[in-house]
């Protein structure tokens, strides 16, 4: 005996820490994972920004090359030989923009003038077309900025250039030899918007990557120090909660013990008196000595009540299962059916076994005293490593929001209990529709827990042992 429980207390003093690492690396596992969503909610559109400006960026050097191209090439040349389509100017055009229509860095070009009508271009076909002018060609005529897109052309202008693919369109504002507004038009291979979108990205992501993880390292070390802190001061409130617990347990074994050993045997010897004078005493009095006896028998087996209500059986002695069995006693009295789903085996440390005795003892004591109910149903449920109870009656039930307000403290009590405890309590009533109650732990650290086998003694009573395992 002595050995085991050496055994239970090295046990036991080494799980706190055991526990406590794992929860840290728990919340640091969940720093990370939260880190990276951040990281991904915060790379995702950044990326999407870069790619944008990207484009922006190709767009705006394809703006500035047409501009170029127009005011120091194809402008000069717009003469008004050419606006009558005389061969030669046609022919001088052709071959000063040929070297950039050669090199591929210009698809197609097109010079229109104020009536919408192509008065040059690359493809001799469309010199002399005219086509519908739009606002925005309006707009940049009078002084408006040049536009630059890249996408597909489907207009009824492009014709030439339809199956050609995404290609980046500018428009620009410029001139003829004679200053007459012109708009001038060029093609090119939307691949070079591409290509530069994917060398920005390449050379932008990188470090953006670089320093939100390295942020988020930095953040990190200071994370497991508040992960540590926490996991101290929890544990300092879950001590001083054991403390609270056994205080309350041992002033409530007194107490009992106090109406046990003494007010209890004193008032049952009383009893005995009172028989023995109802039946020695004069006919006249007997009556009143029953009736006093009657009601002094029934005083007593209110304090016996009373006192398992103030302190549990000996869970290590009994087990959770018997010694809530014991609290059928009451409610038989009061004719309440009672039911119970309990397993033999039960994986709760002793803290947490009282804890659940004390849920089902005040679900159980309200429902005799409050709910007028007619059956009232206990389960205990284990999953994993959750233990749920559950009591339910089909009383009439309460409000759970006003019973506090009205004075009801003992489920309030009980439930901040549960919760420092680390696990939950819940309250499901209405007036009328009975009253669930729902407590939720979990499952005691392996190293100390109860053992769930009931053995049988020389007496014939059972014990829930502790057990290392």
């Amino acid at each position: 005996m002595g050995a085991d429980s050496r055994t239970r207390r090295g046990s036991s003093g080494a799980a706190p820490e055991v526990i406590q690492r794992r929860e840290v690396r728990l919340a640091v596992t969940r720093f990370l994972a939260a880190g990276f969503a951040a990281l991904v909610l915060v790379a995702t559109p950044v990326t999407f920004w870069i790619r944008d400006a990207a484009e922006q960026h190709a767009l705006a050097n394809a703006r500035d090359f047409t501009q170029r191209l127009a005011d120091n090439v194809v402008g000069p040349l717009i003469t008004p030989q050419l606006l009558a389509r005389e061969p030669a100017a046609l022919d001088e055009l052709d071959q000063r923009v040929a070297p950039w229509l050669a090199n591929g860095g210009v698809a197609r070009i097109k010079v229109w003038d104020e009536r919408g009508r192509v008065v040059y271009s690359d493809a001799s076909s469309l010199i002399g077309h005219d086509f519908e002018q739009e606002e925005w060609a309006r707009l940049l005529l009078a002084g408006g900025p040049a536009t630059a897109t890249v996408e597909s052309q489907t207009a009824e202008e492009n014709e030439f250039e339809a199956s050609s693919g995404e290609l980046v369109e500018v428009y620009v504002r410029s001139a003829a030899r004679d200053g007459a507004p012109m708009i001038f038009e060029t093609y090119s291979s939307g691949e070079a918007v591409r290509t530069e979108q994917h060398a920005v990205l390449l050379s932008m992501i990188p470090p953006v990557l670089l320093s939100l993880a390295v942020l988020q390292l930095v953040l990190l070390i200071p994370a497991v120090r508040l992960a540590r802190r926490i996991q101290f001061h929890q544990g300092q409130r879950n001590a001083l909660l054991r403390c609270a617990i056994e205080a309350s347990d041992q002033e409530r074994r007194q107490i009992a013990s106090e109406l046990h050993d003494d007010v209890i045997q004193n008032l049952s010897g009383l009893a005995y008196a009172l028989e023995s004078e109802e039946r020695r005493g004069e006919p006249g009095h007997r009556q009143v000595f029953t009736d006093a006896r009657t009601m002094l028998q029934r005083n007593i087996r209110a304090l016996r009540a009373m006192t398992s209500e103030l302190y549990p059986p000996d869970l290590e002695e009994l087990g959770l299962k018997a010694s809530i069995m014991r609290l059928e006693a009451p409610l038989v009295e009061r004719g309440i059916a009672f039911t119970a789903s309990i397993p033999e085996q039960v994986s709760l440390d002793r803290d947490q076994a009282v804890l659940a005795y004390r849920v089902a003892r005040e679900a159980l004591v309200n429902a005799t005293k409050h709910s007028r109910a007619s059956s009232v149903d206990i389960q205990i449920r284990q999953s994993g490593e959750l233990t749920q109870i559950t009591v339910s009656d089909d009383g009439q039930g309460f409000n759970p929001r006003t019973a506090y307000r009205e004075g009801h403290f003992g489920l309030r009590i009980l439930k901040d209990t549960v919760q420092q405890a680390g696990g939950s309590l819940h309250v499901r009533s209405a007036p009328g529709t009975g009253t669930f109650l729902t407590a939720t732990f979990r499952a005691a650290a392996p190293t100390a827990r109860w053992a769930g086998r009931y053995h049988s003694r020389s007496r014939g009573s059972h014990a829930l042992g502790l057990e290392a395992t």
